[in-house]
């Protein structure tokens, strides 16, 4: 079976916070991770957009929240979701907590959206298990609703070698790991993001890095 693509993604609206953001009226799925970790460049790939989400020369920069409405075709059927890109966190060698590493606004935004469906966690496969990482997942699972659903996925999987990558498999069962460099993992995310919030469900899953 063909794997669900995206064959329409627009940016829509920068937003400061919970407040001056898009009405809340489409299932969202949030991007998540520290500066750097590729998250446009992951967006680029996902949506096939080369210069949907644009790269900041310097890391943590950007402080604004980024709202794309993306259209998925799957078994000729249209699925319309809304990617929410957040401002990078962990840049600030000041920050101790995370709420000095995500402003007051951001933290309203990823506790009160109701129409979060998925928060899309990017992590650094060279750098695992960095602390504020693992802080963050703490965070988000002391707040999700059952509605909600947290994912982890792994970007540069091909800085690593063979047994660096069934480490890490091992370490975080159930992750995706993912190269914007190679294209791969990618199909991968976007099953879970259509069986996430349209109950879609991929007869044969997909081939390539995966769970």
């Amino acid at each position: 079976m063909i794997a669900p693509r995206i064959v329409e993604a627009d940016f829509i609206k920068s937003a400061q916070s919970i407040s001056d953001s898009v009405p809340d009226d489409m299932s969202e799925v949030v991007f998540l991770g520290r500066s750097n970790v590729g998250k446009s460049s992951t967006l680029n790939s996902l949506t096939q957009r080369k210069n949907l989400a644009k790269f900041s020369a310097t890391p943590g920069k950007t402080q604004l929240i980024n709202f794309f409405e993306t259209r998925y075709l799957y078994d000729e059927q249209s699925y319309p979701v809304r990617f929410v890109d957040l401002p990078g966190f962990g840049y600030a060698k000041v920050s101790k907590s995370l709420k000095e590493v995500w402003q007051k606004n951001l933290v309203e935004f990823i506790e009160q959206r109701v129409s979060i469906r998925l928060y899309i966690h990017l992590r650094d496969a060279r750098h695992p298990h960095a602390k504020i990482d693992d802080d963050v997942e703490r965070y988000i699972h002391d707040f999700i609703r059952p509605d909600q659903r947290y994912l982890t996925v792994f970007t540069k999987i091909d800085k690593l070698n063979q047994k660096e990558r069934s480490k890490l498999k091992r370490d975080f069962p159930g992750s995706i790991t993912l190269s914007n460099l190679k294209k791969s993992g990618l199909d991968r995310v976007h099953v879970e993001i259509l069986e996430t919030i349209f109950n879609i469900s991929h007869a044969s899953k997909v081939s390539g890095e995966s769970k």
